[in-house]
């Protein structure tokens, strides 16, 4: 019997010496946040994957952040003319669309107004702010669920956040449906603390002209393949109308107007292609990420560009976040 007791003590003392070394959430958040207060900036490489449409979508990411308030988030995926770069420095927050030889202007609070998956201090972020963030650790792992911050997040109102036990580097994130479903993956490798920087790495023109000798400026965009979308997102009491085909100078333009408990109109046109470099276009909105592409949204529209057609969806009875949704749903296989 004596010696039974000895072996339970010893396994007692084993077991709570085992939790001591264990950190509790609170431990990891402040330890999150202190590793942010320090943090003079970073370079990481990631793979994002999205499951929004009729088959995935895979992207690869590149993000600079310098701290304050400099980034730049330079979006690649298999068709070359739609890879994207987002960046924000002194000057604004720009859009660019190298192939298109296009860029936007917003005087935005990108990327503090919204989560961002792939931005390790806007995950961060997200952790300290949710106080019901469920935690759990693993052998090498901190994993926390939190809410978004998404302008539509009743769409994305989840994610899944894996941290790496080490060094506290973001290793993946999972986007979530109201069901819990995955709809958008990260998976973040290459991350460097503290990196340091070029003088104009952040320039506007030199982002500009790098990217234009990656993905060059298209001669023109082909009509080929151009066929109408249909949202996929049913709004209750809200159906098409009517839809026209008109001829434009540079092809056909198609206007759908849907009406109903609300209305809005989404016209589809041939993307033009700038032949030469022009100043940005300012924008009064903000850049507005679409999963399969960053558009930009005002007070009464959200357009963006996909596979060489351009996209207006315009309302002054959608929510912001309704739009949104909407604008999603376009990028599926055409419906009617």
């Amino acid at each position: 019997m004596k010696k039974l007791l000895v072996v339970f003590a010893g396994l007692m003392l084993i077991l709570a010496l085992s939790a001591c070394g264990q950190k509790s959430q609170a431990d990891v958040v402040k330890a999150l946040n202190e590793k942010l207060t320090e943090l003079k900036g970073y370079k990481a490489d990631a793979k994002m994957t999205l499951k929004m449409g009729s088959e995935p979508q895979v992207y690869d990411v590149e993000v600079w952040h310098k701290d304050p308030d400099y980034y730049r988030v330079n979006l690649k995926n298999e068709k070359k003319d739609q890879s994207q770069m987002i960046l924000r420095n002194k000057e604004g927050v720009f859009v660019l669309t190298p192939a298109l030889n296009k860029s936007f202007r917003f005087q935005s609070e990108w990327p503090k107004n919204s989560s961002q998956a792939y931005l390790y201090e806007s995950l961060v972020k997200d952790i300290i702010d949710d106080k019901s963030a469920s935690f759990k650790a693993t052998d090498k792992h901190y994993v926390f669920e939190t809410k978004t911050r998404y302008q539509n997040n009743k769409m994305l109102p989840y994610q899944e956040i894996t941290i790496n036990k080490k060094d506290l580097a973001p290793i993946s994130v999972k986007v979530m449906d109201p069901d819990k479903n995955t709809l958008v993956t990260v998976e973040f490798s290459n991350v460097k603390f503290n990196a340091t920087f070029e003088k104009d790495a952040f320039d506007m023109k030199k982002n500009m002209t790098g990217a234009q000798l990656e993905v060059p400026v298209m001669a023109e965009v082909k009509d080929e393949g151009f066929s109408v979308k249909y949202p996929a997102l049913e709004l209750e009491g809200v159906s098409l109308t009517e839809e026209k085909e008109i001829e434009t100078e540079n092809g056909k333009r198609f206007v759908l107007t849907y009406d109903g408990k609300k209305s809005y109109t989404l016209i589809q046109e041939k993307a033009e292609v700038v032949q030469t470099t022009l100043a940005p276009t300012n924008v009064i909105g903000n850049p507005v990420d679409l999963g399969f592409t960053v558009g930009a949204m005002t007070a009464n529209t959200v357009s963006w560009t996909y596979e060489g057609v351009e996209y207006t969806l315009a309302s002054q009875e959608l929510s912001p976040e309704e739009m949104i949704e909407v604008a999603r749903s376009v990028q599926v296989a055409p419906i009617k």
